[in-house]
């Protein structure tokens, strides 16, 4: 994917993982759905945080977070990706493994003549996410190749 504002210089998988990762950051800190975080910002958007991610890595990512939270008015919800049953559950990922998780989904399922926001802004709306991010049933735990094959036959 060319990045937009230096088209000299190509978007890579690594700013692909950053956007990702920042988008579990934003979505976990509101309590809302990852999806809400992709769809409130504008693709045009996205095409230009994806080309700035390599800057934008080196910052402090709750700053990245407080000044996308408040350019594109993302609200809080009640949805808790944290909440699960201690019985049933040991250990949650981190937003770092989560970022990787969706980054690799996206890279494994890219279709020919999709660039990564539009294969982010796919994945994240497929109801496979609401799996990945039951924390209660594991399937974030699967290869990537389980998870891209679950993804293209519609489940586990």
């Amino acid at each position: 994917m060319k990045n937009v504002l230096f088209p000299e210089e190509m978007v890579t998988e690594n700013d692909l993982y950053f956007i990702c990762y920042m988008i579990e950051r934003i979505a976990r800190r509101l309590h809302q759905h990852n999806c809400y975080v992709v769809n409130c910002i504008p693709k045009e958007e996205w095409e230009r945080l994806i080309s700035l991610a390599d800057v934008l890595h080196s910052e402090n990512p709750l700053q990245v977070e407080q000044d996308w939270m408040d350019q594109y008015g993302l609200e809080p919800g009640s949805y808790d990706v944290t909440d699960v049953d201690s019985q049933l559950v040991d250990y949650i990922p981190t937003d770092l493994q989560m970022g990787k998780v969706y980054a690799r989904l996206i890279v494994d399922t890219l279709q020919p003549g999709e660039d990564y926001i539009d294969g982010m802004l796919r994945v994240y709306n497929d109801p496979i996410c609401d799996l990945l991010d039951n924390y209660n049933c594991g399937a974030f735990y699967e290869p990537s190749y389980v998870i891209a094959r679950a993804y293209m036959h519609g489940g586990f």
